[in-house]
């Protein structure tokens, strides 16, 4: 059997039970971007598998959970593309299991005081693009729940997947020695602080230049104007 069916050429795919519907549906964005989380989860696993440094025993347990939490993407995937097996149901075991990998490895990282930024090892950057993606998918199913009936279990294990990834995230730098990069929120006033006095300078070069004979004002203006968009564009 040929990898290629050429039944999708015009924009359309089956779900399971052969209903046929456009690929922008939004049950197909859903089970699509729950894919999309798998793949990245694949991405930041290759990681590990490459012989990063670091504690064995950290690692190992970070692959290992994101092996188990791949293979119920793929069931519920499964299930957002029509499947009625059980054989892909989320039960509360499954939710239950994120809420206890979330708890073990809270207890190992420090207590968090600030915003995080998405930054550190190799592994700990993939784990939190995968996070990202994870709550897109969320997003997806959500408004899918809006309009068809999704199960409870699968809005609540998405709902937790992005918060087990993001411990993980925290948890790959401590397996390798790198702490967490904080939120600097001075430097954000200080940004700020920037903005507004460039600003206040434009201003007073601009009522300079008004001031001075034989130019005007609608020439000052467009001569700003221009500056502006000479800075954009650079």
């Amino acid at each position: 059997m040929k990898l290629y069916t050429k039944t999708g050429d015009k924009g359309e795919t089956g779900l399971f039970g052969g209903k046929r519907v456009r690929k922008d549906n939004i049950r197909v964005t859903a089970y699509g971007e729950i894919d999309e989380t798998n793949a990245a989860i694949g991405i930041a696993r290759s990681y590990i598998h490459e012989g990063s440094s670091g504690s064995r025993e950290a690692l190992s347990y970070i692959d290992s959970v994101l092996e188990v939490v791949q293979n119920k993407l793929f069931a519920i995937g499964a299930t957002l593309a029509g499947s009625d097996d059980s054989v892909y149901a989320v039960h509360d075991s499954d939710v239950e299991f994120l809420e206890k990998c979330i708890d073990h490895v809270d207890e190992s990282v420090p207590p968090i005081r600030s915003f995080i930024l998405p930054f550190g090892t190799d592994l700990s950057a993939r784990l939190h693009l995968a996070r990202t993606v994870s709550r897109r998918a969320e997003r997806s199913i959500v408004a899918l729940s809006a309009s068809e009936r999704v199960d409870a279990n699968i809005l609540a294990y998405c709902n937790r997947l992005s918060d087990f990834l993001f411990s993980l995230a925290r948890y790959a730098n401590k397996a390798q020695d790198v702490p967490d990069t904080m939120w600097k929120k001075e430097q954000q006033q200080i940004h700020i602080q920037v903005a507004q006095q460039q600003k206040l300078i434009e201003e007073k070069a601009e009522q300079q230049q008004s001031q001075a004979p034989g130019v005007s004002a609608e020439t000052v203006k467009s001569k700003n104007s221009g500056n502006h968009l000479q800075k954009a564009s650079a």
